[in-house]
């Protein structure tokens, strides 16, 4: 488990304060699926091509394969995978088809459309959420729809956190159908960033739509338990709040996704994520 916890606590540092809520006996498997997460979204920053990418995606299909069978291949992650798969249910299901997405990610790295990158959200960090609502045994349409709008929101916030990466590097992360509408043009983009024509109106629009799928994913939960998320699926839902806290931080930055205060770590984050855990709210 050490192994995975540091590499979640190096890399993905929000998910990392999350796991103190989840029950003792389940981190383990928390901290799995979160490295598993990790280690496939880095995969194309770490290949020269996309053919050794394609053998990394193979390798970890044919690790999951072997959970499945009781032969789990000596790494680390997928060691703490297997361990975890005996204690609690992980369907393979949607490993694989988080394995498939990264996989076209090397192929297509960027989305002409919203409808292209909500897809793209549902099969990574929304299903990463099915599994974690599965490791805890919860199971219900609200959850899921919730957990469904929870992933795209969280994606979205991601790639706009790291729009000023992208940019240096050349690729644009907002669909082409927003940029376009605005008169964004990329090359601007990667050249002038913040002071590119367009840009704040695209990202305010982009921002929004992902508020739009926070506001959502918090509506399933007004019928019935009074907005009150169940407390045994607060843990995954926590997850909103770092999301949350992003959209309002980029809110009062005028929508500049290259403002350098937005690169910084909230120090207030752990106690907000530690009064939603109390209010049963996102």
């Amino acid at each position: 488990m050490r192994y995975c916890r540091d590499l979640v606590r190096r890399h993905d540092y929000e998910s990392y304060l999350l796991s103190q809520f989840y029950p003792k006996h389940l981190q383990g498997g928390y901290f799995a699926l979160r490295a598993f997460f990790i280690e496939l979204a880095t995969v194309q920053d770490h290949v020269s091509n996309q053919m050794i990418g394609k053998m990394r995606m193979q390798f970890w299909r044919d690790a999951i394969k072997g959970i499945g069978e009781g032969n789990p291949p000596r790494h680390p992650v997928i060691l703490a995978l297997h361990e975890a798969s005996q204690r609690t249910r992980l369907p393979a299901y949607h490993l694989r088809r988080i394995v498939d997405a990264r996989e076209a990610e090397l192929h297509t790295p960027t989305h002409l459309t919203m409808e292209s990158l909500n897809a793209h959200a549902e099969s990574t960090s929304s299903s990463m959420f099915y599994l974690l609502l599965s490791m805890l045994s919860l199971s219900s349409d609200t959850l899921s729809h919730a957990a469904s709008h929870l992933g795209s929101a969280q994606t979205l916030a991601t790639l706009l956190r790291a729009l000023p990466f992208h940019a240096k590097n050349g690729q644009m992360i907002i669909p082409a159908e927003i940029t376009a509408k605005h008169g964004v043009s990329q090359e601007n983009v990667f050249r002038y960033g913040p002071q590119a024509q367009g840009i704040e109106d695209a990202v305010f629009e982009f921002a929004t739509v992902a508020n739009d799928h926070l506001i959502t994913a918090r509506e399933m939960f007004k019928d019935g338990t009074d907005g009150k998320v169940p407390p045994g699926a607060m843990p995954v839902f926590l997850a909103g709040v770092p999301v949350a806290n992003f959209l309002e931080r980029l809110e009062k930055a005028n929508f500049d996704a290259f403002a350098p205060a937005l690169q910084l770590r909230n120090w207030k984050l752990p106690w907000e994520i530690w009064r939603s855990y109390h209010k049963r709210e996102f």
